[in-house]
C-alpha cells in the first residue's frame, strides 16, 4: 500500500487517502451565495478520488470578503446552498472541508481577472461592485497605491472572533466535517501573526505570543461553536521571506499555541504579507514549502499538510513516507487534472482495473482497457 493511499484519521473523521484539494477562490459568488458553479467545480474532485474537498475561503463576514465574487458564511440564509456541496461530497465517500476568511486590509478589491487592484469607480460604473472599507491590525495599506486600512478596535476584535465561531457554527449545520482558518497570505489572521503589519502596542501586538493572541482567540471561539469529534485546521505562512518578517522558527511557536487551543493540523503555505517589498529569499521549486510541513510537524508534535508546487507522485508518496506531513494538498494541479489522484494511485501501482474510480467510470474504462489489450493497441 502506498504512503500516500493510506487513510488517516483526526479525530472522529477518517480521510481515506491523504490527497486534499486546496481551497480555490472562484470569485463566483453573489452576496457570499454558492451556487451552481462551486457545486461542479468542487465535485469532479470528488470523482477525481480526493479524500479532502475544501470549499474555498469562505468570508466570516460581509466585510470581511477580498472581492466581491467571495463566498460567505456569515448569514444563516447562506446554508443551503453550501449543504447541498457538503451533502455530495459525503455522499460521495470524500470529507468535505471549508476555509473560513476574513480578508483585512486586502478587502474589497478586484477579482484577479479586472487587476487585483482596490475596487474603483470604474468597478461600481461597470459592475456595479462599489469599494467598502478595510480594517487591519495596524492602519498599514497592503501594497502602495492600496488604500489605508482603519485600526481595529478591541471592539473589532472581538466581533470577528465572534463571527469565526458563529460561521463554524454555521458550517457544522450545513454538514462540513473540517474547518480550515485561513492564517496565511496576507489574510487578516496573517496580520496579526506578521510583525511585518502587526504594529500594535497592546496585548494583541509585539511579541509572538501577544501576535499570535489572536488566532488563538479565533481557534478557541471556533472549537466553542465546533463540535469535538470533528478536526481544526490552520493555513500558516510559515515564513514572511522577508526581513523583519515570520519564521519558520516563530510559526513552531504559534503552531503549538494552536495545537493547546484545540487545533489539528497545520497547512504549511508561506509568503503573501504584501508590501512594495515582495520575498526576495523565495526560491520556487518543486515541493520547495515541504521542509516547513516537516519543520513544524517535529518541533509542534502537530499533524502538518504540505502544500504548494507538489505534483509528482512518487514524490508525494515519499514525502508521507518518510514522515514530512501527514497530508498532501493540491490546487492548479488539480485544476488541469481533477483526476490526479486516481492517476497518481495508477502511478503507484494502487489502482489496477481502474477500481479506485466511481464504477460509473471505472466500468467503461476497464472495458476500453480490455478491448486496446485484445487488439493489441496502446
Amino acid at each position: 500500500m502506498p504512503s500516500l493511499f493510506s487513510a488517516f484519521e483526526l479525530r472522529g473523521v477518517t480521510f481515506k487517502n491523504r490527497v486534499s484539494v486546496s481551497p480555490m477562490s472562484q470569485y463566483r459568488a453573489q452576496d457570499g451565495f454558492a451556487n451552481d458553479w462551486h457545486l461542479v467545480h468542487l465535485g469532479r474532485f470528488v470523482m477525481g478520488g480526493a479524500a479532502l474537498v475544501y470549499a474555498e475561503a469562505t468570508a466570516v463576514t460581509r466585510d470581511g470578503r477580498r472581492t466581491p465574487g467571495d463566498l460567505g458564511l456569515w448569514d444563516d440564509s447562506q446554508i443551503a446552498p453550501l449543504a447541498r456541496i457538503a451533502d455530495f461530497i459525503t455522499r460521495e465517500g470524500s470529507v468535505p472541508g471549508i476555509q473560513l476568511s476574513h480578508a483585512g486590509r486586502k478587502a474589497s478589491e478586484r477579482r484577479p481577472w479586472h487587476g487585483e487592484t482596490p475596487l474603483d469607480d470604474e468597478d461600481a460604473a461597470v459592475r456595479s461592485e462599489h469599494a467598502w472599507p478595510a480594517m487591519a491590525p495596524s492602519a498599514l495599506p497592503y501594497a502602495e497605491g492600496w488604500p489605508t486600512p482603519r485600526e481595529m478596535s478591541d471592539d473589532d476584535i472581538q466581533a470577528v472572533i465572534s463571527a469565526f465561531g458563529a460561521a463554524a457554527k454555521r458550517a457544522k449545520t450545513a454538514g462540513f466535517k473540517v474547518i480550515e482558518v485561513y492564517a496565511a497570505h496576507g489574510f487578516l489572521v496573517h496580520q496579526f501573526l506578521s510583525p511585518i503589519t502587526n504594529q500594535r502596542q497592546d496585548k494583541w501586538g509585539g511579541n509572538t505570543e501577544n501576535r499570535a493572541r489572536f488566532a488563538v482567540e479565533v481557534a478557541r471561539e471556533i472549537r466553542r461553536n465546533w463540535p469535538e469529534d470533528l478536526p481544526l485546521a490552520f493555513r500558516l505562512s510559515a515564513s514572511d521571506w522577508m526581513d523583519n518578517g515570520l519564521t519558520p522558527e516563530d510559526t513552531v511557536d504559534i503552531a503549538i499555541a494552536l495545537k493547546s487551543a484545540g487545533v489539528d493540523l497545520i497547512d504549511c503555505s508561506s509568503g503573501g504579507i504584501g508590501g512594495k517589498d515582495r520575498p526576495q529569499r523565495m526560491t520556487i521549486e518543486h515541493g520547495f514549502q515541504v521542509p516547513f510541513a516537516a519543520q513544524v510537524r517535529s518541533e509542534a508534535n502537530i499533524p502538518t499538510m504540505a502544500v504548494g508546487f507538489i505534483w509528482d507522485a512518487a514524490a508525494c508518496d515519499t514525502l508521507i513516507d518518510r514522515g514530512d506531513a501527514d497530508m498532501i494538498a493540491l490546487a492548479r494541479e488539480l485544476l488541469d487534472d481533477p483526476n490526479w489522484p486516481l492517476h497518481a494511485a495508477s502511478q503507484l501501482g494502487r489502482n489496477a482495473d481502474h477500481t479506485l474510480w466511481p464504477v460509473e467510470s471505472g466500468w467503461w474504462l476497464m472495458k476500453r482497457d480490455r478491448l486496446l489489450s485484445k487488439l493489441g493497441l496502446r
